[in-house]
């Protein structure tokens, strides 16, 4: 499960990617963020050694929030010459930056994130895409909110103008805009996304923490319009557990 590679306009894609939120310290894990800001923040060495250990374990993408630290990290990816794929993260405050990183980073793809993809307008949206696709990368969009922008989506000119759309989707319903995810809530998010017809990778698989590894990943082999999955780790015995879960699923 999740350790195939994907084709889409002849380009090459690994279905497993390494996340990488705890290294930015995202705030929805709580007191955890502390913890990852001192372990990470101002030490991207240490960000490179579990993307190497990852590396080594076989994971081949890393799906990149482009904080300072996490960038400095990824230099030095291209530097040990690890053939890890980069699917960048755009952020709507520095999407000309942030694009213009990745694409000197090589990424295979670059999504926008959930503050352009849920909260612009379809014209900014649209404008970001082209440049984006106009550097012969694949693209994709980024949704906190899967129930509405899911549904917004699928008659939107903006349809044709991406591949990979990544939601979060675990168990819980948590960091969705589901209030219960619960199997009527599930039926309708399928029959959406079948309806939208692109290239689904799902994040919070975990529910930042709350579920543990077996069970979450044993709720998202269910769902099977999943097609990509990232996770982030932080620890090699994280790497060990998650690789050794969905290599037997």
């Amino acid at each position: 499960m999740f350790q195939d590679e994907l084709i889409i306009k002849n380009k090459k894609l690994h279905s497993f990617a390494l996340g990488t939120a705890p290294f930015t310290s995202a705030p929805y894990f709580g007191h955890r963020a502390r913890l990852y800001q001192l372990d990470f923040e101002k030490n991207p060495e240490n960000i490179y050694k579990i993307i190497k250990y990852a590396y080594d374990c076989g994971i081949r993408a890393i799906q990149a929030i482009p904080e300072k630290s996490m960038i400095n990290a990824l230099k030095i990816v291209k530097e040990e010459n690890l053939d890890m794929s980069i699917y960048g993260t755009i952020r709507k405050d520095n999407y000309n930056k942030d694009i213009n990183v990745f694409a000197d980073l090589n990424a295979d793809l670059m999504f926008l994130d959930e503050w352009i993809t849920d909260k612009s307008t379809s014209d900014f949206i649209i404008g970001v895409l082209d440049i984006i696709n106009s550097n012969n990368t694949l693209s994709g969009l980024i949704t906190s909110m899967p129930k509405e922008t899911t549904k917004k989506l699928i008659n939107s000119p903006m349809k044709e103008l991406f591949d990979v759309y990544m939601l979060p989707i675990n168990k819980l319903g948590y960091l969705m805009d589901y209030p219960l995810f619960i199997p009527s809530a599930r039926d309708e998010l399928k029959e959406n996304l079948i309806k939208l017809n692109k290239t689904v990778m799902a994040s919070q698989t975990l529910a930042a923490g709350i579920l543990q590894p077996v069970e979450a990943l044993e709720f998202i082999k269910s769902l099977n319009y999943i097609d990509m999955l990232t996770i982030g780790l932080t620890k090699e015995s994280e790497v060990d557990e998650t690789l050794n879960i969905l290599f037997n699923l």
